[in-house]
């Protein structure tokens, strides 16, 4: 084994001790008033609990499976080993969120803290908590992975083919946890932020994040559930599953004397590594001065480490890669691949997520014409609004789609399927800090509910907003990124799901594969109406639950009492834990019923089926809901202009009109949207783990 491979752990060690300074950092700044210490401690608290309620029931799941995993893989060429690795996974993922989740709820009232002095000192405060998700995501997912590499390897010697066979029960560990984790938390969240907006906003006429409506604790605990547990654990199962993608495709590659290559299947962890170092310096470029904008000090971190990962992509490629300048052969086929087509091949994979992420934050931003024109249609009703949000949700489908195709087209045609494989992990390279610039969005979003609900002066509540505003173009942008490294992704994980399972072609003409086609299509649509039911049914507990607290606890409307905060938590844990259960199960069991009863070919139908319709669902959803979202917003500072000259302020038709258009938006982006990267992969991942016994029992 080459020793190069060291490097990935020591890279991920590097994340860890980087992540535990930066928490260190955070903890030591003030966190200002007893009251915004007392809001911060009802936050943490509830998110605290949620996650343990929320890992106890994964882990009934994680050993069920892990029992059935170590039954199933007892053959010859198997390993019982799949399903320590599959723990190890689901573990790895989990402890990410925690250490995610505890930071966030930390930073968030030393956000506000800092917002009171000046508002670099906020940014430094909400980034550095979103870097310690960040680096705790990356760090622990390649110790894991590289851990057990190197385990397995000295373990199993040559046989690279077992080692990497039973490795992917890490990964679909890891895509275990991100579902629930995105599921359970989006019903969570989006459960008390429709329950907080239609009854405190709409029908009370409150202001947002104000201490008097019940639901606005567990609506500040969802975005920390939802948007960094949640997106930690998705882009988690994301990176995983591209560097274990590529390194099961890079078996497909023959040197002299037809033994395998090992340059391909170690490349993808050091590349990892690589991406970890260029993430830890992007960091550093995080700043601002008074009066500036904090999205081009995120940009600057986030496109600065993209820069100089493209560089040491090629270092790499040119190290490692095995053929000199012929190149390496791919095993079936004329086509040779060299260090510079793998370079390339990763740097598109860069540049796709780069623009898609874009594409995404102009369909989302507010002061773009997509946003600007749901706003105008307000004006004249609930319904044009609604209209007008679909129909920019479904044409924000084509240019990223678009764009993954052209990357998908010319990464095979440089270095093949193995390509594909590598422009995934080349978008995910820098995952450190692009889920730093992601989780700093729920921090902000925080520390303006703390700021209002700690009753600070209007300059602080203006900081903290223009935090949260950026925060939310961010989101919009790392939801986009995170669809675009899902569709790379699940083609990666097909494609090697078609090596294992030892079928090179799928026809689509064969009865089955169409029927699995279908199949897979329906499986999204299937999945949403899930989500989205689990959504409406828990927040209609929820609005019941404001409503009560308004009718019946005296003075609460008048300010001279206080809600019950902890019951609006308790009913928005129950439906999230309760409702999440179902969504997992069928994602994991129907690539085990139709590979066992059908075959191969039938579920190679079935993934592609789900991979081109959940991504396209997934982009519509989550640019819809992120659109809707800042066409109410455009209502909420001094007003929206519209193109006939007349201004409506909050409060206005116009702005209801707006705000029932996010709220039917919520659960596209915070629940359903982004729970479709997941299935899309977890399907990709099962079939991968099951692949080698499909084999065999076909």
């Amino acid at each position: 084994m080459d020793s190069v491979v060291y490097a990935a752990p020591i890279a991920g060690v590097l994340a860890l001790v980087y992540a535990f300074f930066k928490a260190q950092w955070v903890r030591k700044q003030d966190a200002g008033t007893d009251v915004m210490k007392e809001i911060a401690d009802l936050i943490q608290k509830g998110a605290m609990a949620f996650l343990a309620a929320e890992y106890k029931v994964i882990a009934i799941f994680v050993a069920l499976v892990a029992v059935l995993l170590a039954v199933a893989n007892t053959g010859e060429g198997q390993s019982p080993l799949i399903a320590a690795s599959f723990v190890l996974g689901a573990f790895a993922s989990a402890l990410a969120g925690y250490f995610g989740m505890k930071i966030a709820t930390d930073g968030n009232v030393r956000t506000t803290a800092a917002a009171r002095s000046s508002l670099p000192a906020a940014l430094d405060v909400a980034f550095s908590s979103g870097a310690v998700m960040g680096m705790s995501v990356v760090g622990l997912a390649i110790i894991g992975l590289s851990g057990l590499f190197i385990l397995y390897s000295g373990m199993f010697g040559d046989d690279t083919q077992l080692v990497l066979s039973v490795l992917t029960g890490f990964s679909m560990g890891a895509s275990s946890i991100a579902l629930f984790a995105r599921v359970g938390g989006g019903i969570y969240t989006k459960a008390a932020d429709v329950g907080a907006d239609l009854v405190g906003k709409v029908e009370a006429g409150l202001p947002e994040d104000d201490p008097r409506n019940p639901a606005v604790i567990a609506d500040n605990v969802g975005d920390n559930v939802g948007d960094v547990a949640g997106m930690g654990a998705d882009l988690f199962e994301s990176y995983v599953g591209a560097i274990i993608g590529a390194m099961v495709l890079g078996l497909g590659f023959v040197t002299t004397g037809d033994s395998l290559a090992t340059g391909p299947v170690i490349m993808p962890m050091v590349i990892a590594a690589a991406g970890i170092i260029c993430s830890i310096i992007g960091t550093f470029f995080v700043k601002t001065k008074e009066g500036g904008n904090p999205q081009h000090a995120l940009d600057m971190g986030a496109f600065g480490a993209a820069g100089a990962m493209a560089v040491f992509t090629f270092v790499i490629a040119n190290q490692m890669w095995p053929g000199g300048e012929k190149g390496v052969l791919i095993k079936g086929t004329e086509q040779y691949v060299t260090a510079m087509d793998v370079g390339i091949a990763t740097v598109i994979g860069l540049v796709v997520g780069v623009l898609v992420g874009l594409i995404t934050s102009y369909y989302c931003s507010m002061d773009k014409p997509p946003v600007d024109g749901i706003a105008e249609q307000s004006k004249t009703g609930t319904a044009t609004n609604i209209i007008a949000g679909l129909g920019l949700g479904m044409q924000s489908t084509a240019v990223p789609v678009i764009l993954i195709a052209v990357g998908v087209v010319a990464a095979a045609h440089f270095a093949g399927l193995y390509g594909v494989a590598i422009a995934a992990l080349g978008m995910l390279s820098t995952t450190g800090i692009q889920l730093a610039v992601d989780a700093y969005g729920p921090v902000a979003d925080n520390a303006g509910g703390i700021a209002e609900m700690s009753h600070q002066e209007p300059s602080v509540r203006e900081i903290t907003d223009k935090l949260d505003a950026v925060g939310n173009t961010t989101a919009a942008i790392g939801k986009g990124f995170a669809i675009a490294s899902a569709a790379m992704t699940a083609l990666a994980l097909f494609a090697a799901f078609m090596q294992q399972s030892g079928i090179t072609t799928i026809d689509i003409s064969n009865p089955q594969v169409m029927a699995g086609l279908f199949v897979g299509g329906m499986l999204p649509y299937l999945f949403s109406s899930m989500a989205m039911d689990a959504v409406g049914k828990a927040a209609m507990e929820m609005i019941e639950e404001v409503r009560r607290q308004f009718r019946e606890i005296p003075g609460l409307l008048e300010g001279k009492a206080k809600p019950d905060a902890a019951r609006c938590v308790d009913i928005s844990t129950k439906a999230a834990l309760k409702r999440m259960v179902l969504p997992g199960a069928m994602a994991v069991l129907t690539p085990v019923v139709i590979g066992f009863t059908m075959g191969a070919e039938a579920l190679g139908g079935v993934l592609a089926g789900v991979t081109v319709s959940g991504v396209l669902m997934a982009i519509f959803m989550s640019n819809a809901g992120g659109a809707w979202d800042n066409a109410k917003k455009s209502f909420e500072g001094g007003g929206y202009k519209m193109a006939d000259g007349t201004l409506h302020e909050k409060g206005s038709e116009a702005h209801k009109a707006a705000v029932v258009g996010d709220t039917v938006g919520d659960p596209f982006k915070d629940t359903a949207g982004p729970s479709l990267n997941i299935l899309v992969k977890l399907m990709s991942v099962v079939a991968l783990v099951i692949a080698p016994l499909i084999a065999v029992a076909n």
